[in-house]
């Protein structure tokens, strides 16, 4: 009897194990057991996790008075794409010239960066640090004409996102009441600066310790030079500093200045010193660029403000009414562990909207098609596109010491130094580089 109960039982076990296994081996209608369907679950819900995971990308640019305008911006911009977390880091633009390279090379940051047309481009792009955005649909938002300085051997690696006019900034209510218009040659700029020193208003508030010399020579130099492309022929070997053109520029400024037509000390002024005195209303031209109009404003809402450039030869031999700049290009690092993500961000600011808002909040002109500005200011800069403009001479320097040099020589004039010395010290500087 013991013998039978044993053999039952463990026929029992045994048909157990055998339904156990069985239905461990089955399928269900789903394709998978429930043990199965448990261990899939788990791996689906920890792929769910890793792609849901938040991807952070840097964004490294020079603007710092577009932040709360960008921050809001960014808002948006994450709202739509959760995932994506955009970190953003602004330098001054002086620092922004000299350092940013090295922030980029290693991709840590810059996912999204800035640059600076002429020599900084350059030397990014020697460094490799620039992604070919040639195939991107969102190029088709720009305006193709204003993007061209943007392209390197044929390929678009950065995308201008301003539309900048380098030419000085005047006091409309000043010129109005000494009866001033903006002249047609050199001799009526003379003159109507005189005008104003009598009534003592500084004619021009002139940044000579940082930005001014790279953007008063611009408009200085735009009718003087023989050619557009005459710098590239200095930096050639082709021309030199020491031909005409620079050293009349040269002896211009020279003339502005000892004719006491900048403020005192125009050599120490820094950028926001002579800002000061404009929105102050002490001085009635800021040598600058249509990118501070809007800052001017929101320190002294009674400003009218409008563009003018020096003509510096006769009226009947001016080529060029003022100077245009394509400019705060944005670009992908080549180093960036986050590519694709970087480009979802370039694509945003692309938006005819998105544009809108960032041109309306900082007062920038954009190359974005068919935004609707809607601020004075910048209703003033695109008066402007109908004008003969030159892109910025400066930006055509595209070694970084050569674009110093030249700058160089404008303080240079300023500290006391005869205009054909400063040429000649420019130019050993550019025969340096010409001998490499």
């Amino acid at each position: 009897m013991r013998k039978s109960s044993l053999r039952y039982s463990f026929l029992v076990a045994s048909l157990s194990i055998i339904s156990f296994l069985t239905a461990c081996g089955s399928s269900s209608s789903t394709g998978a057991s429930p043990a199965a369907s448990a261990v899939s679950t788990a791996s689906s819900t920890a792929a769910a996790t890793t792609s849901a995971k938040p991807v952070t990308i840097s964004f490294l640019h020079w603007r710092g008075e577009d932040v709360n305008s960008l921050n809001g911006i960014i808002t948006k911009f994450q709202a739509e794409n959760p995932n994506i977390k955009v970190e953003m880091q602004t330098m001054p633009s002086e620092q922004y010239q000299s350092t940013a390279q090295a922030k980029l090379a290693d991709g840590s940051v810059g996912d999204v960066f800035t640059s600076f047309p002429g020599a900084q481009f350059e030397a990014l792009a020697k460094a490799g640090i620039f992604t070919d955005l040639s195939s991107e649909k969102f190029l088709s938002n720009f305006n193709d004409t204003l993007i061209q300085v943007g392209k390197k051997d044929g390929k678009q690696v950065a995308v201008p996102y301003q539309l900048v006019y380098n030419d000085p900034i005047y006091n409309v209510k000043l010129f109005q009441k000494y009866n001033l218009t903006p002249p047609k040659d050199w001799a009526g700029f003379l003159a109507l600066c005189e005008t104003l020193k009598k009534n003592g208003i500084i004619p021009i508030a002139f940044a000579g310790a940082d930005i001014g010399p790279g953007q008063f020579m611009n408009t200085m130099v735009m009718n003087n030079e023989p050619s557009t492309d005459i710098f590239t022929k200095v930096e050639a070997g082709q021309a030199k500093l020491t031909d005409e053109f620079w050293v009349k520029t040269l002896t211009q400024f020279k003339e502005l200045n000892d004719k006491g037509y900048l403020q005192p000390d125009a050599l120490g002024t820094k950028d926001a010193a002579a800002g000061a005195l404009f929105i102050q209303e002490k001085a009635a031209i800021l040598a600058s660029g249509s990118y501070q109009l809007a800052q001017n404003k929101k320190q002294n809402s009674n400003l009218e403000q409008k563009l003018l450039a020096p003509i510096t030869v006769a009226a009947d031999q001016a080529k060029f009414e003022g100077v245009h700049t394509s400019t705060f290009m944005l670009a992908v690092n080549s180093k960036s562990k986050h590519p694709a993500e970087a480009k979802k961000f370039i694509e945003f600011l692309s938006k005819k909207d998105i544009a809108g808002t960032y041109a309306n909040e900082t007062g920038q002109n954009v190359t974005v098609k068919d935004v609707q500005y809607t601020t004075p200011e910048l209703q003033v800069a695109t008066e402007w596109s109908s004008k003969k403009t030159l892109f910025q001479p400066r930006f055509s320097i595209t070694n970084a010491d050569n674009q110093k040099a030249v700058t160089n020589s404008i303080q240079a004039v300023l500290s006391g130094k005869s205009p054909q010395d400063a040429a000649k010290e420019a130019q050993a500087i550019i025969d340096q580089h010409l001998v490499k």
